[in-house]
């Protein structure tokens, strides 16, 4: 392999943390209640790190009992079977993500704001957001929706689309989604692949002033999908543009509209009803595109993800307080990863539309009018914005902002001093570097420390990340391949119709051999060029392979 040239991070820090940041942080929490509860006590976070690595049962139950995890069965210790691929993780548990969405929630309180391009605002409450997830669910099972089923959406970043996933999670069947901006063909490239059940569709959507209409799409998808029995339509065209057209009923599939389920009475609220499922059982699938064949549908369990999204929120500092904005789009993991938010409480902040409407400030605007403490986005949106000589730090009071996140490409030392000098100088900027594969992040931030232009601040807890040099040696200071060389719970289960495993070990363990003292573990290789820094930080290069995620 080519190795890229090594560049050289800042000497000194662009932020440290106040005592107070530390003290508060969650990440400070759970090692006092290491010390407390099994008296582990660790002078630094690379000493912290290095134990959940070395330790994975003992990491993994804390994770799991420092966030009250909850089982309706007894269960086995965390790493049952130490392989990789095929580890077997909290065997005999039985549980549901959506059951622990709703045990953080404060019922009056708002779980949701969302905002469009056009200026249209809603709030739903914790409770509202339960009794909404509640009836979809019955919904989908009054549709013959069963545990193990393909609810698959064609759906943008809105309320409805939180509600729909939720719901079919609840029930144990399986989630799949892809945004309303992608063409016939690459959603029947996902969605062909995976059977589904049922259809949730929007009929058309906006973005950039202009309105889309799907309808005929929709229409061909249902047409295109012949194991789909019902297709629910979620209704976002103007009023006018609805008469113009209608879906029309396949031979296989009825067409439903969505429930109007938000003029309910507050007194009839209810919680939804959730089906305990396995540890390992297929929560979603999403999608990983390459230069040749189909996407790879990745199929990740219950288990896996809440605890992924349990550690990543502990090292972006997540918590009840937070209102949490992502500019994302249903099409990309970071959706299902800021849905996730909702684990520890936090009000998620939508944003549906161009995020240059009415112009670049726009969502510089949202933090300030929904005073939102954590807001993240792709590099190339900050890097937007400091090429457009934007300055949202003198225009919008951004006071409440503390966390600023970045993800999907390297972001470039220009912009660490940007985010520093235009937007707001006492800021925890976390940057994050993972992927769709196991849905998390290898590289992450941590509030407790310092941060260097250039450079991602640390290895995340649980992930035993290194880089690797042609020879499948770690190496320090020098640029190679990404891998883990440790099972994480929210590796994917399987490839769906992988029935043997080999476009799974093909696309992650074909490069590096296992280690003899450990023969039946295999370096998971990314597909990423990175260096590790003498400091124990990170930068990451971009792709070493030729894969498009």
């Amino acid at each position: 392999m080519t190795l890229v040239p090594a560049v050289v991070a800042n000497e000194d820090p662009i932020w440290t943390p106040s005592a107070e940041r530390i003290a508060a942080a969650r990440i400070s929490q759970f090692k006092n209640w290491l010390e407390q509860k099994h008296h582990l006590v660790f002078k630094d976070y690379a000493e912290l790190w290095q134990w959940s690595i070395s330790d994975p049962n003992a990491f993994w139950q804390a994770i799991w009992d420092f966030h009250s995890v909850v089982s309706h069965s007894p269960c086995s210790k965390p790493l049952a079977v130490r392989k990789m691929p095929g580890a077997q993780w909290f065997t005999g548990a039985t549980l549901n993500f959506t059951e622990h969405v709703f045990a953080q929630s404060r019922p009056d309180q708002p779980a949701i704001i969302y905002r469009h391009e056009s200026g249209e605002r809603r709030e739903l409450s914790w409770a509202q957001l339960a009794h909404q997830v509640a009836l979809v669910s019955e919904q989908l099972k009054a549709l013959g929706v069963q545990k193990g089923d393909r609810v698959v959406a064609y759906l943008p970043n809105t309320p409805e689309t939180m509600a729909a996933c939720l719901a079919t999670v609840a029930i144990g069947a399986v989630w799949s989604v892809c945004a309303p901006d992608m063409g016939t063909l690459s959603v029947l490239d996902r969605f062909k692949q995976i059977d589904p059940k049922v259809l949730i569709a929007c009929d058309g959507y906006t973005f950039g002033g202009k309105v889309i209409d799907r309808r005929a799409l929709v229409d061909e998808l249902l047409a295109q999908l012949p194991t789909v029995e019902h297709c629910v339509v979620v209704s976002y065209l103007p009023t006018p543009q609805k008469s113009e057209a209608t879906f029309k009923n396949t031979a296989t599939a009825k067409v439903h509209t969505w429930p109007s389920i938000n003029s309910v009475d507050p007194a009839s609220f209810k919680m939804p009803k959730v089906e305990p499922v396995a540890f390992d059982h297929p929560m979603w699938i999403v999608y990983s595109s390459g230069t040749t064949g189909l996407p790879k549908p990745i199929v990740h369990g219950h288990g896996g993800v809440l605890l992924e999204a349990l550690v990543n929120h502990l090292m972006s500092d997540l918590g009840p307080t937070d209102r949490h904005l992502w500019l994302s789009s249903t099409g990309w993991i970071v959706w299902n990863l800021h849905m996730a938010g909702l684990l520890v409480g936090a009000t998620l902040c939508l944003y549906d539309g161009s995020p240059s409407v009415p112009d670049l400030n726009t969502l510089w605007r949202y933090c300030e009018q929904e005073k939102v403490t954590s807001f993240g986005g792709g590099a190339a949106f900050h890097m937007n914005s400091m090429k457009a000589g934007l300055s949202p730090g003198k225009h919008f009071d951004l006071s409440a902002l503390r966390t600023i996140s970045s993800t999907g490409s390297p972001l470039s030392q220009e912009a660490y001093n940007w985010l520093y000098t235009q937007v707001k100088a006492d800021v925890f900027l976390s940057v994050i570097s993972g992927g769709t594969d196991f849905a998390g992040g290898f590289i992450t931030g941590n509030a407790t420390m310092p941060i260097y232009a250039g450079e991602m601040q640390c290895r995340c807890l649980g992930h035993a990340v290194y880089a690797f040099n042609e020879q499948g040696v770690a190496v320090i200071d020098e640029v190679g391949e990404l891998v883990c060389i440790e099972p994480l719970p929210s590796m994917p289960l399987y490839l769906w119709g992988d029935t043997e495993g080999k476009r799974l070990h093909d696309s992650y363990f074909d490069m590096f051999s296992a280690p003899d003292h450990s023969p039946d573990v295999i370096p998971w290789r990314h597909g990423d060029w990175m260096r590790i820094t003498p400091r124990g930080g990170a930068i990451i290069y971009g792709r070493s392979d030729a894969t498009i995620n």
